[in-house]
């Protein structure tokens, strides 16, 4: 079947599926590009032809991982929306307005489920390097994130001056939770308890920088490699491509 695959011009898919099932059955680092050609049925210079080295096809299957999770990710808040909202648009605004964190909350938990159910793979997108300014991911979990909290603060759910940089805010604790969950650190009892504990940590995290007094000066920039490509594309006029907020809106 690999071959197959293959001879059909699919080698570069063939190869990044194989080095995604060799991270989750040996980890990040246990297995390289010669076994994952051997996997797919090819010799190591065929692969070559698509990925110079180990190193480049670990980045072009973060580049995919990342995709599928920014996509998952917008999923879960537009499933939220629909959950709670009826065909009528005032009542999907009324909801809206009542509870306009349900659709944070949603990500948050999407977030923790994927980390959960396949804790080899995060490993490796949680890894130093394993994307750069370079890479291109469409949508990135970063820019559905930000996406959300532009959300929030249209609807005034949270304050202007609470906005820049609030995506680091909020990513921090529940990654934080992510890496205790996986790394066997802190447990919860049940499903329910997995899903509240992720609400819990997305309200407070929503809590705290509603209240947050306003500091002397700015707010120090973070920044990350997906932040430092979208700036360098903009700064040299670049078209950047559709955010999270744009799919999302055009999914209304």
């Amino acid at each position: 079947m690999a071959k197959g695959r293959y001879h059909h011009g699919d080698l570069r898919a063939a190869l990044l599926d194989a080095a995604e099932g060799l991270v989750r059955e040996r980890g990040a680092d246990g297995w390289s590009l010669r076994e994952a050609s051997a996997r797919v049925g090819v010799s190591p210079s065929a692969a070559y032809h698509h990925f110079a080295s180990r190193d480049t096809l670990v980045r072009a299957l973060s580049e995919r991982v990342l995709s599928r999770l920014g996509g998952l990710l917008a999923a879960a808040c537009e499933r939220a929306a629909r959950e709670t909202a009826d065909p009528g648009a005032c009542e999907r605004v009324a909801r809206e307005t009542a509870d306009p964190h349900r659709r944070l909350i949603a990500l948050g938990r999407g977030y923790l489920h994927w980390a959960i159910e396949d804790p080899a793979v995060a490993r490796l997108v949680f890894g130093a390097g394993a994307t750069g300014p370079d890479s291109r991911v469409s949508p990135h979990p970063h820019d559905v994130l930000a996406a959300e909290l532009d959300r929030l603060a249209d609807l005034g759910a949270l304050p202007a001056a609470s906005r820049p940089g609030a995506e680091f805010v909020v990513w921090a604790p529940i990654h934080g939770l992510a890496v205790l969950l996986i790394d066997g650190l802190i447990r919860v009892d049940d499903a329910r308890a997995f899903d509240l504990q992720a609400e819990r940590v997305i309200r407070a995290t929503l809590n705290g920088l509603c209240h947050e007094p306003a500091p002397s000066g700015d707010w120090p920039a973070v920044h990350s490699a997906h932040t430092d490509r979208r700036s360098h594309l903009g700064q040299e006029g670049e078209q950047v491509g559709p955010g999270a907020g744009d799919l999302l809106r055009q999914g209304e």
